[in-house]
């Protein structure tokens, strides 16, 4: 079982100019009959639902992508642990994507495929304790009579898929659009201004480049979380920004932003700032180099999602909003889409490695507490664990899940500001390393 708990519309600048006549249409006397009015008019009604048809349609292309990369993924692990049933002739019941009332289904093969209401993720269901399958309870073909081998292959295989999954998507990228290459650059790039903000006030502007702070000294250029931090602590304070703006040998300027004074105390310039650096695309000569740089791309991946993961348990007062649902990780996806539809395999590469290490976890509920028990029965020299002890405290993972999962839902959608960097039981290092990682390309 897999558990998952990781728009703007746009203004049109000519709306106020659409019913506004010409000063040649005033003079022209075929325009004042009401028929050719009428017919103006109709013509200006049918164009604004247009526009705002394409306005809609292009803000939400990011979130039906990210969506569709989250739902893939779900998909994948059900699979794994599905076939690894199939194939070993084990009685499969249930195949679901999703937890709660069901809003579609159908039946094939004996097996209930279903759509179900919230998408913290799936299960696959076997019939060992359902009376109405039709199936004798010491069949041999039911998992709870298969050995402890068999039936470690169906468990695991949820992760298994996920694996081989991410390597597939990085392994994909290295072959059609290149492996993105980051070369750092001194400074932190502003890559958007809000309307009315302290920024665009004292000047600042989309692509402009912040090198340093006048009155602080740096060993280098400053990082993204430190200027945050100087803006937090200067509100309503003059904060004498260096700028580059055009090209990378223009000269800098000085700009003097005063931060707004946000509810809580602290000081706002309203931009988004991401890392700056120099993006180029390495692409494979042939396939041996491809499924190389693939595997490397792969395992330092890898790497950063367990370390990741570490920090978070080690510290989890302080890295618990990295812990998100589903919602907060299609907003992490549709800003990487907005960002480059290239970024999604990245994104895609780090919610699979983070789903299947999480889902190792000796957690009731998630993989990793059913191969738990599976250990447990081996050292018993292959005596199970009471059926109804095994139920509950299965049963009660589960309920612990559902819980967490609606929660951050509700929370996601209910506090603005969120930082949307992972999901349910799956942690993704920071929202800024995500946002470098994947998008910007």
């Amino acid at each position: 079982m897999i558990s998952i708990c990781l728009s703007r519309p746009i203004p049109n600048p000519h709306h106020s100019l659409l019913f506004k006549p010409s000063p040649s249409s005033l003079l022209h006397p075929l325009l004042f009959s009401p028929r050719r009015r009428r017919r103006h008019r109709h013509r200006h009604r049918l164009l604004l639902p247009r526009a705002h048809l394409l306005s809609a349609i292009d803000s939400a292309r990011p979130v039906i992508e990210a969506s569709a990369v989250l739902a893939a993924i779900i998909v994948v692990h059900e699979t794994g642990h599905f076939l690894a049933a199939a194939l070993q002739g084990i009685h499969v019941s249930k195949f679901a994507i999703g937890f709660g009332p069901v809003l579609a289904r159908f039946v094939s093969g004996g097996v209930e495929y279903s759509l179900r209401a919230f998408p913290l993720g799936g299960f696959v269901g076997f019939p060992d304790d359902d009376p109405d399958s039709g199936i004798p309870p010491d069949d041999a073909d039911l998992l709870k009579n298969r050995p402890i081998p068999d039936r470690f292959l169906v468990v695991s295989a949820g992760v298994a898929a996920n694996l081989v999954f991410a390597y597939l998507i990085v392994f994909s990228e290295v072959v059609s659009v290149g492996l993105p290459v980051q070369q750092p650059l001194p400074g932190v790039l502003i890559t958007e201004v809000r309307s009315g903000s302290a920024a665009i006030r004292d000047g600042l502007r989309p692509g402009d480049v912040i090198l340093g702070v006048e009155n602080i000294a740096f060993p280098s250029a400053p990082s993204v979380s430190e200027l945050v931090d100087i803006i937090k602590m200067s509100p309503s304070k003059s904060v004498p920004l260096r700028v580059l703006r055009g090209r990378v040998d223009s000269q800098s300027l000085v700009l003097d932003v005063v931060p707004d004074e946000s509810p809580d105390g602290s000081g706002r310039i309203g931009v988004q700032l991401s890392p700056n650096f120099l993006v180029s695309k390495l692409r494979a000569k042939d396939l041996a180099e491809a499924t190389r740089l693939a595997w490397k791309e792969f395992s330092g991946l890898a790497i950063t999602v367990v370390d990741g993961l570490k920090q978070t348990f080690l510290n989890f007062s302080q890295s618990a909003s990295k812990v998100s649902g589903p919602v907060a990780i299609i907003a992490v996806g549709a800003e990487v889409a907005k960002s480059s539809s290239d970024g999604l395999f990245q994104f895609a590469a780090v919610i699979n490695l983070n789903l299947a290490v999480i889902n190792l976890l000796p957690l009731p509920a998630l993989d990793g507490g059913s191969l738990a028990l599976l250990l447990v029965e081996a050292a018993r020299g292959g005596r199970k664990l009471p059926r109804e002890l095994e139920q509950r405290i299965m049963s009660s993972g589960i309920l612990v899940v559902l819980m967490l999962g609606l929660f951050l839902i509700s929370t996601t959608c209910c506090f603005a500001g969120i930082q949307p960097a992972g999901a349910l039981l799956t942690v993704i290092p920071d929202e800024e390393w995500v946002l470098e990682k994947c998008g910007n390309e």
